[in-house]
């Protein structure tokens, strides 16, 4: 395959969602359901986001999180079938890996089921530690005072569950 039209970018603003959304339809199977919306947000909350380019075609895209010193997280490495086998997939986590907001970080995670000796190769480990997940984060938005607002009335709350 010719690869001298594909490019790697870390421009957050380059990403065309209609094509990020095929690309998770094509090769996510466990994330068909996602909508342009949730992706936008998902965008926005994310730093490193890395995709890679066949001319105007996406064809890769990587993101992850990190507090920028203690911890990252990896999340959502997509390489499309037709360019799957190239090292693009380890070049978009080390690109990710590399980026400011992540190089420094003390440890860095990884949310995958599948792949895990992919992810091996690249340096990534099991980890046996105790790993907890809420499944469906049921707290609403205005559950915490507001600047100005009292915790008062919130704190008394608890009080009365804990007794």
């Amino acid at each position: 395959m010719d690869c001298r039209h594909i490019k790697f970018s870390i421009d957050k603003a380059k990403v065309d969602l209609i094509q990020l959304q095929a690309l998770f339809n094509e090769v996510a199977f466990w994330a068909r359901e996602r909508t342009l919306e949730d992706l936008k947000i998902a965008l926005m909350n994310s730093d490193p986001i890395v995709t890679v380019w066949d001319t105007t075609r996406m064809i890769g895209f990587c993101r992850g999180t990190s507090d920028g010193i203690y911890r990252g997280t990896i999340w959502d490495v997509l390489v499309g079938t037709k360019y799957q086998g190239l090292g693009l997939g380890r070049k978009l986590v080390e690109t990710a890996l590399s980026h400011p907001s992540m190089c420094r970080v003390e440890r860095v995670y990884l949310m995958t089921t599948y792949q895990r000796k992919f992810y091996e190769r690249i340096g990534f480990q099991e980890n046996k530690s105790t790993t907890m997940v809420l499944q469906q984060n049921t707290y609403e938005i205005n559950s915490l005072p507001l600047s100005g607002e009292s915790f008062e009335p919130i704190l008394k709350e608890s009080e009365q569950v804990f007794r």
